[in-house]
């Protein structure tokens, strides 16, 4: 018998007690690759997915193959490991002829990691264990108290029917993206709760972009790279928030890439938050970009004044509190900067009222709009951080940003970096591109130095606290 003719028969066997989702997922994956006598070797993706199999289709799998083979038959892994240098190599593992999962350390032929045959999940996600999958969503987030209006009704439309047809609409992905506390992660929530809800087979993860680098890069010190890549494989609807934090980060991005592409083809849905559009992203691919442009990118923009009131009547109706429309009204037109600042008064106005026994009046209203309109910090950019440092030193932004080495001026160039990261979400090679052409590594440099000198040198302490000052007002 051929080694085609001998998996097939196998494959056919399986197919017909298996569920069709689970045979797509983890046998069409698998290639055979050698028939010796009574053992056949297949080739699967990754040692996750060689554990998976052994922990849940072993028994089928010996049925299948003692049917083609006889009593002796054994079956070999042959599983691609892929080093920290991109090259890979194999390694064999047998099956004993019991079936019986192991559970002693293997060691991986041509790495110094360990594993064991018995089902982990090597990612650190708070609530997947076993890869019984949690999907990290806040229940608190849903489309009852997503209120439409104007500033969001595209992105409220286009992620409720992803809810309904995940994979099967053109928003694939969706991209949200705007500034902070408009509702971004409020709205990706949303769309995967409804969707557990309409289809609660499917796999749904939520994650931030923070983490997701964070699990890359433990897997690639791990040296299973393969894993990571496959488990997101796995997942039906992967909801990723803040996708801006992959810049200047090419190894996420290249990973992120490959899963993006295999998500995609194989009609899962991606929904992605970011705090600007694909056209303003800096140090992300453009390979990555085109895709994030596939499928549609919706803004979410500051709430207009109806818009504000609506959320202030559901905030209050939620919560049973009854409030007088004067002072709805003052709080909805005075605070106009997002909505997390808008429902953050009403709670401090309740709050003032129940811990001091006080009706909620026109007059503590303003004092507490007053307290928030004051504390609303503006957004801080890298160009104005530029513009204050180059003011304070005087000096241009174009001699701050100059190749020159003069000390005064590195100074200055260094400091503009240090409350460049200190003031903003950019990233290490974003702040160097915009100060003057400069990497990563300057960067840190830079705020390194800054940290040593204002501990050791009096005069350049002053210049730090003086600009701390100024960023502060």
């Amino acid at each position: 018998m051929s080694l085609e003719s001998v998996w097939n028969n196998c494959l056919n066997f399986i197919k017909d007690n298996i569920q069709d989702q689970a045979y797509k997922t983890w046998f069409e994956p698998i290639q055979p690759v050698k028939l010796d006598d009574n053992v056949l070797s297949i080739q699967v993706p990754s040692k996750f997915f060689y554990e998976w199999l052994e922990e849940h289709y072993v028994k089928l799998l010996k049925i299948a193959l003692n049917k083609e083979l006889g009593k002796d038959a054994k079956l070999v892994y042959v599983i691609k490991m892929e080093n920290s240098f991109g090259s890979t190599k194999s390694f064999t593992e047998k099956i004993p002829s019991d079936y019986k999962p192991k559970v002693e350390s293997q060691k991986v032929e041509g790495s110094s990691s360990y594993f064991k045959t018995e089902l982990t999940n090597p990612f650190v996600i708070p609530g997947i264990k076993n890869l019984k999958i949690d999907s990290q969503l806040n229940p608190n987030y849903n489309f009852n108290n997503f209120l439409e209006g104007d500033s969001n009704r595209l992105a409220r439309s286009a992620g409720y029917a992803v809810s309904n047809r995940p994979g099967g609409t053109s928003f694939n992905p969706l991209l949200i993206f705007g500034g902070v506390g408009l509702g971004k992660t409020h709205l990706a929530n949303a769309i995967g709760i409804n969707i557990k809800q309409k289809f609660p087979d499917k796999t749904v993860l939520y994650i931030s972009a923070e983490k997701f680098t964070q699990q890359y890069i433990e897997s690639v010190k791990k040296n299973n790279r393969n894993d990571f890549i496959h488990f997101y494989q796995l997942i039906d609807v992967l909801i990723i928030d803040d996708v801006q934090f992959f810049s200047g980060k090419s190894g996420t991005q290249d990973v992120f890439f490959h899963i993006f592409n295999h998500l995609h083809q194989n009609g899962k849905q991606l929904v992605l938050t970011s705090d600007k559009a694909p056209v303003d992203m800096q140090e992300i691919e453009q390979r990555l970009l085109s895709r994030f442009k596939w499928g549609l990118s919706a803004e979410l923009q500051t709430p207009d004044y109806e818009t504000r009131i609506s959320i202030v009547k559901n905030k209050l109706n939620r919560d049973g509190v009854e409030m007088d429309e004067e002072i709805i009204f003052y709080v909805a037109k005075h605070i106009k900067t997002n909505v997390r600042e808008l429902e953050g008064a009403i709670i401090s106005l309740m709050a003032q009222s129940s811990f001091n026994r006080k009706n909620i009046t026109i007059d503590l209203a303003k004092v507490i709009v007053e307290k928030f309109v004051k504390n609303t910090k503006k957004e801080i950019s890298i160009d104005h951080i530029q513009k204050v440092v180059s003011d304070y030193f005087q000096m241009d932004v174009s001699t701050l940003q100059s190749k020159t080495r003069k000390r005064h001026i590195v100074q200055a160039r260094q400091l503009a970096m240090f409350f460049s990261k200190k003031f903003t979400k950019a990233s290490l090679a974003s702040i160097g591109t915009k100060i003057g052409h400069r990497d990563h590594a300057t960067v840190l440099h830079a705020c390194k130095t800054v940290d040593n000198l204002a501990f050791t040198d009096k005069q350049f302490r002053k210049y730090v606290e003086d600009l701390n000052k100024k960023f502060s007002d």
